[in-house]
């Protein structure tokens, strides 16, 4: 009864059923006092086991080994201090009792809840001494006390030693050395455990492989990883969500974010049965990715099942539309948060912000500050640094600069990344030694400035022609020792990997840099293709627009059908707009050579209509002064603003085949097959050199 009563947690009970029993005429024995201190001790009152361990004894009731055994398990349990765990110890010695394996195994497995190591040695040393042959459970205590202080050459030896005596180590103890190497990074010391298990008979199980699969991905190694994966199935250990979440995981963060989606409809066909953490991580990696078709599917996915999308998960919906220029479904998943209840968190806000940050949306931008300040969420860092980015892809370079200001009145202090958002505001202004000083205010920091910054750095000495400043910090990248990005990027703008034998270390360098995510990219390409537009480097330019679409950046950018044929820059800087215009053009001069149908109108997309208010004329926006006047200096009045669309400029057909037959031939009478020159110039300071 009170062992019954224990189990159910009802302690008042179980001491009512003791004090009765004289009354009724039975008296306590060694087994009802044992069976209360059981009762209290697992329901974690050690104190008051002890308590009856005294009253046991005043009753000179002799307690036996299973009453000493489940007093230290509870005091064990119930935290009482080492001391006084070997006080019982040398209690129950002292009073003639030999401890037996269960009363060592419980004193091994207090070293190893708390990380004892010298102590567990003892323990063991005791054991042996003391004649008691180790157990497999004894082992597993012991490597899972030294595999959490790191011993691993201990824990390792151990296993040996269970191996040679006979007892086979389960698999909870193999998989505690590989998680020990595994946090320390050790590959091939965890892959040597690995295959002592497989070899010792001991099968492994999905959490041994999530172990080794998170290893792999952590450190880069995603072929590994495929590989791993694939071994896993072919032994028939059936991947379990935790596993999928961990792949997920692992492929998200290295930018394969295709992949990761295709994990999730193998776990679907695998009945493995997502959780939160498989959304959430499936959803962020959409998002990062851009993959806002995807992200939309299994958020309907989730609602079909009857799951309420976290925060997390919205915010990751919302940043795969704004990747893909999709602001107004944006914003209805913003807004679709409140009516099921999922509250909007920091991270969720400052999505939409960068969102609308990208397409120069400052407007917008301002509006959701405001909403955050009604929610009473404060502005982070992150939060200055979209709204500053708003302000300079909108032209509104003053408001820049002031949410600067206001950034460093909040107590809101700059990171690499707020001060970079600033250099691009002075090098979209051409203000060269503005952007000198910013440049160097980035190198006080301490840390390397990143590839982006001295991109826009030679962006701007280009445009001011400030030629030796430019060849001096290309110099700079191609000498630096520290970061392999900026010397195979200074060499590509120099043209060391233009033969195609050799561009595959420019791609690499793409494929790595793919893994920071989709915001990420649309500013570094930016940057790049400012930088070799304006040193003259155009054919390389259009070579990696090629290289940053192939990659799922910009997916908007080309869009044709009978009626239109479109090319949208309102993401790009100057230089992307100038490179992405000239391939759309040169496109259209050879659908005009083939004889193929020309569009109905041709048009260029400097700016996406605001969804709350009107946004600034197509005038006020950098982009479309950079394209207007590229188009005027090429082709005069051939393409204007309409009046139905300030966002828009476009050009009629007839208009188009006017245009293009005017510059179909050269002056020489040949045929031209491009009519915008995409070459390589040498950067000034290097011809002369």
């Amino acid at each position: 009864m009170i062992s019954l009563l224990g189990r159910e947690g009802l302690l008042d009970k179980c001491r009512e059923v003791f004090d009765e029993m004289p009354s009724q005429g039975v008296p306590r024995s060694v087994f009802s006092y044992t069976a209360l201190i059981n009762a209290y001790g697992r329901n974690g009152a050690y104190d008051v086991s002890l308590e009856l361990l005294a009253k046991m004894k005043k009753d000179k009731v002799l307690p036996s080994i299973l009453t000493y055994n489940t007093v230290i398990n509870a005091c064990a349990r119930g935290g009482l201090d080492w001391e006084g765990l070997l006080g019982l110890f040398a209690e129950m010695r002292h009073e003639g009792i030999q401890p037996d394996i269960v009363t060592y195994n419980t004193l091994l497995s207090a070293c190893a809840d708390r990380g004892l190591g010298n102590e567990a040695e003892m323990v063991f040393r005791n054991m042996n001494e003391g004649g008691i042959l180790p157990d497999l459970t004894t082992y597993s205590y012991l490597v899972e006390t030294f595999g959490k202080l790191g011993k691993l050459e201990k824990v390792s030896e151990l296993l040996k030693e269970m191996e040679l005596g006979g007892n086979l180590p389960d698999i909870m103890s193999y998989n505690v050395l590989l998680e020990a190497y595994a946090n320390s990074g050790s590959i091939k010391e965890a892959m040597g455990v690995f295959r002592q298990m497989q070899a010792a008979g001991c099968v492994p199980n999905a959490a041994t492989y999530s172990i080794l699969l998170n290893l792999y991905g952590r450190n880069g190694r995603y072929d590994d990883v495929r590989e791993l994966f694939l071994e896993m199935k072919a032994s028939n250990t059936e991947p379990d969500a935790a596993t999928y979440n961990i792949l997920i995981q692992v492929f998200g963060e290295g930018g394969y974010f295709k992949e990761v989606v295709t994990l999730f409809h193998d776990m679907v066909e695998e009945n493995v049965e997502p959780n939160m953490k498989t959304y959430d991580g499936l959803i962020f990696a959409c998002g990062k990715g851009g993959l806002h078709e995807d992200a939309k599917k299994i958020l309907l996915h989730m609602n079909e099942k009857g799951i309420v999308p976290s925060s997390r998960a919205y915010t990751g919906v919302i940043e795969a539309y704004g990747q893909a220029a999709l602001y107004e479904e944006a914003l209805v998943a913003f807004n679709t948060m409140n009516e099921v209840e999922s509250k909007p968190t920091i991270e969720t806000y400052n999505s939409l912000l960068q969102t609308f940050a990208r397409g120069g949306l400052h407007k917008e931008a301002e509006a959701i500050l405001s909403r955050m300040n009604e929610a009473g969420i404060a502005k982070s860092r992150d939060s200055f640094n979209a709204l500053i980015e708003a302000y300079r892809q909108g032209g509104q370079f003053e408001d820049a600069i002031k949410a600067y200001v206001e950034m460093e009145k909040a107590r809101c202090d700059p990171d690499e990344r707020t001060l970079e958002a600033v250099l691009s505001v002075y090098c979209f202004a051409g203000l060269c030694d503005e952007s000198n000083e910013q440049f160097k205010e980035i190198k006080a920091l301490g840390v390397l400035p990143s590839v982006t910054s001295y991109c826009m750095m030679l962006a701007v000495y280009a445009k001011c022609a400030r030629w030796d400043d430019a060849y001096k910090l290309l110099d700079e990248m191609l000498a630096n020792k520290v970061s392999n990005i900026h010397q195979v990027i200074g060499q590509m703008i120099r043209g060391d990997f233009d033969d195609d034998g050799n561009w595959q270390m420019v791609e690499y360098i793409f494929d790595k840099l793919n893994s920071e995510g989709y915001g990420f990219g649309i500013r570094f390409y930016n940057a790049l293709l400012e930088t070799l537009w304006w040193l003259g480097q155009k054919e390389r330019a259009a070579r990696v627009l090629k290289e940053a679409t192939k990659r799922g950046l910009f997916p908007e950018l080309f869009r044709k059908n009978k009626l239109v044929f479109s090319v949208d820059v309102h993401r790009m800087w100057e230089g992307g707009t100038n490179t992405s215009m000239s391939i759309w053009l040169n496109n259209l001069h050879e659908m005009f050579l083939s004889g193929n149908d020309l569009p109905q109108l041709a048009t260029v997309v400097v700016a996406r209509r605001g969804l709350m208010e009107k946004c600034a004329t197509a005038h006020d926006i950098p982009v479309a002064r950079a394209a207007y006047r590229f188009l005027q200096d090429n082709f005069s009045s051939s393409f204007s603003f309409p009046g139905w669309n300030n966002g828009r400029i476009v050009c009629q057909r007839s208009q188009l085949k006017r245009m293009l037959s005017a510059t179909n031939s050269s002056s020489d009478g040949s045929k031209e097959d491009n009519i915008i020159a995409l070459s390589n110039s040498p950067i000034p300071s290097m011809a002369f050199k």
